[in-house]
């Protein structure tokens, strides 16, 4: 009885440390499943989805000359608007080079079109990146520097102005029969080479409403945006007007801070509704298949065409004792030389062969219907 005692008691011990095994792996299991749920690998902030009226870029354009170039500006007499440029300058510096016959041939100098993009809330004084491009003929802008060129707005107003040595990233090496390009050499660009003289009018602090513009509509995730911003606030402050925009009231707590405001709501986390989506590369024969998509039961019948041209010349010669080429007697009294006729001779042949296959390799695969996206891959 007592050797029978101590073996179940042996046996109750391991079915315990059993159970304790299993528990602890259903445990971990369970804490893996849930800590890699879909809704937390698709969560992301709201700055990342949508982005506030107003806040934005503003482009400029401007026209100008680049001097200093090493005989690769333009040419003069094909670029009447560098020339005409290059006149009016000099005469605001007061020189006079409109000569009679107006013969001016240097090549050191290109036309040139100055875009920017002003940041929003960019202040006077404030400096920013420009980008210089080659209007007319010119080969390269190396070593170049942009003269004093006036930056407009879509309203025509002057917000910038733009002056310094312009920097490229490709080059270009010519010689008498060869030449080499690499990069773009006509375009280039100045570090902080735009001073800001103007700033964009847009008093945000004082506003009593702001408005989110998603970046992709949808009326899915703009719910989810409103959602997320009244549980914040505690009110409905949030109203969705359509897809793509969402208006939120300013709270009395915010009033006077709305930087504040902007500042906890693009940090709230939501999670944004995917559409059914499939994008197809043909030239890799890649699918790529989105996790809403479903399958219904299909039939894919897949097959390969390979054409095949085969190139075979023959040579086609004459007979034997076929007639050659004979020669004209000339008149050896006028000294006249004698000329060559027609006759037979080796000609080439072409031969081609094509032939077209497609039935080789030919495939039915029945996809069964699934509820969610399978992978499948042609091959």
């Amino acid at each position: 009885m007592g050797m029978k005692r101590h073996f179940d008691q042996g046996f109750a011990w391991q079915r315990t440390l059993r159970v304790a095994l299993a528990t602890a792996i259903l445990a971990s299991t369970a804490w893996v499943a849930t800590s890699l749920t879909p809704a937390m690998a698709q969560t992301v902030r709201i700055k990342d989805v949508a982005n506030f009226e107003g806040v934005r870029e503003n482009q400029l354009i401007g026209y100008g000359l680049v001097v200093g170039l090493n005989g690769t500006g333009d040419s003069l007499n094909r670029a009447i608007f560098t020339r005409e440029s290059l006149l009016g300058m000099l005469e605001r510096l007061g020189v006079n080079a409109r000569t009679a016959n107006n013969e001016m041939r240097t090549r050191n100098l290109a036309a040139v079109m100055v875009t920017a993009n002003l940041p929003a809330f960019a202040r006077q004084g404030g400096r920013i990146d420009v980008s210089v491009s080659a209007l007319g003929d010119a080969t390269s802008l190396q070593g170049g520097t942009l003269l004093v060129t006036p930056l407009m707005g879509a309203d025509g107003e002057v917000y910038t102005v733009a002056q310094g040595a312009v920097a490229i990233s490709g080059f270009a090496a010519r010689g008498a029969a060869a030449s080499v390009t690499r990069g773009v050499p006509t375009s280039g660009r100045i570090a902080n080479g735009g001073l800001v003289e103007r700033e964009v009018g847009f008093e945000l602090g004082s506003l009593n409403s702001v408005r989110l513009s998603m970046r992709n509509p949808d009326f899915t995730t703009a719910r989810r945006v409103a959602t997320a911003v009244n549980a914040f606030l505690g009110a409905q402050a949030a109203k969705p007007l359509d897809p793509g925009t969402i208006e939120i009231t300013v709270p009395p707590r915010y009033q006077g801070d709305t930087v504040a405001m902007l500042t906890d709501i693009e940090n709230l986390p939501i999670q944004p509704d995917m559409v059914a989506k499939i994008v197809i590369d043909e030239r890799n024969g890649v699918i790529v298949m989105g996790e809403n998509v479903r399958i219904s039961t299909v039939a894919v019948a897949q097959g390969n065409l390979t054409i095949r041209i085969t190139e075979t010349p023959q040579v086609s010669q004459p007979n034997p004792f076929a007639p050659g080429a004979t020669a004209l007697a000339g008149d050896a009294a006028s000294g006249t030389q004698g000329q060559l006729g027609g006759g037979a001779q080796t000609v080439v042949v072409p031969r081609t062969q094509i032939e077209v296959d497609d039935q080789a390799g030919r495939r039915l695969a029945v996809l069964p219907r699934a509820s969610r996206s399978a992978s499948w891959y042609p091959g």
